[in-house]
């Protein structure tokens, strides 16, 4: 069972907020029990601002760490640059550079990604696509990529110390690069990735929380919307399926309903059980009384669960504002 100290997971996500919670949660038996303990922390209790101060840790892609960084995480940030560095050309930085700086403009932060096995030119091509979106899509996308630096980074900090304290050096090599190899390929992968060693996981541990969860940020006060009321309900309709278009009167069966607290988080939507029942779920949210000057009266999200994934967990978050909202698959 491997201990660590504050700063050390502050190396990996430079979110304090998120550091302390990992030394609460510690210790971990494997590097793949720290990812997922990483993975909730940082999707379900890390607030806007823990986001916003694990992203300011990071230097400019392009540039190298300022002298006040963390010793590990410098060290790890060049690493991850290196490829990028390495393809560079003097033309190529300076076109980054003045990306980055109308990036930064536009959306408050830096430009964030998992840089790792990233030429220059890929690095810039990302961000000149992602340059476009708007504020609240970009925010949830930085989010993803530091969770994917994160993972690398606990990948090499349990491998550092098994290197110096075992003989299972060989293993720890495999495993560093099985995670280096996970974070350079595309974006969407190491969610997947990550959703089935946590399923996995569960069938050999019994659940703490229930299966479906999520909670609601207020995007446009940059903090958790605490007071919104939440229902679940699962199609037991006639046909299969909710069909678009179609009147769904008496399909939809009342699972469970909550209020979120402070920190944005619903309540209990359904029982703790170890295996949920496959089907098709829909989560609405109460919109309209926690915003009436808002555009939308009510928000609901419709997702499938299917039979191979009864054992994982779903979070279904909301990024909301008065006239926008966006959510994704969580952890």
């Amino acid at each position: 069972m491997e201990r660590y100290e504050e700063e050390e997971y502050l190396a990996c996500c430079g979110s304090t907020q998120f550091a302390k919670e990992m030394v609460k949660a510690s210790p971990f038996a494997s590097v793949h029990e720290a990812v997922s303990a990483a993975r909730d922390i940082w999707f379900n209790k890390v607030d806007v601002n823990g986001w916003l101060e694990a992203f300011s840790a990071h230097p400019q892609i392009g540039q190298s760490p300022s002298p006040d960084h963390i010793a590990a995480a410098a060290q790890w940030s060049k690493g991850e640059q290196s490829t990028a560095l390495a393809t560079a050309t003097t033309s190529t930085l300076q076109e980054l550079s003045d990306w980055n700086a109308r990036y930064r403009q536009k959306f408050g932060f830096i430009f964030l990604i998992c840089a790792s096995g990233r030429s220059t030119a890929e690095i810039l091509a990302d961000l000149k696509k992602r340059y476009p979106n708007r504020p609240i899509v970009e925010f949830e996308i930085a989010a993803q990529e530091q969770m994917k630096v994160t993972e690398l980074r606990l990948a090499k900090l349990f491998s550092s110390k098994i290197k110096s304290t075992s003989k299972g050096i060989e293993h720890a090599t495999v495993s560093v690069k099985k995670a280096e190899d996970r974070v350079s390929i595309i974006s969407g992968h190491l969610t997947t990735t990550s959703e089935s060693s946590s399923g996995k996981a569960s069938q050999i541990s019994t659940r703490t929380r229930p299966p479906i969860t999520t909670h609601v940020l207020d995007v446009s006060r940059g903090s958790p919307a605490a007071g919104v009321e939440v229902c679940l309900e699962i199609w037991k309709g006639t046909q299969p399926r909710p069909l678009f278009g179609e009147p769904d009167v008496g399909g939809w069966v009342f699972q469970g309903s909550s209020t979120t607290d402070a920190d944005g988080r619903s309540g209990q939507l359904m029982n703790i059980v170890d295996v949920v029942n496959p089907g098709i779920y829909r989560i609405s949210f109460n919109t309209g009384k926690y915003c009436p000057s808002g555009f939308f009266p009510c928000v609901s999200i419709v997702f499938e669960i299917k039979e191979l994934q009864n054992r994982e967990h779903f979070h279904v978050p909301l990024l909301f504002s008065p006239f926008s909202f966006t959510t994704y698959r969580g952890s």
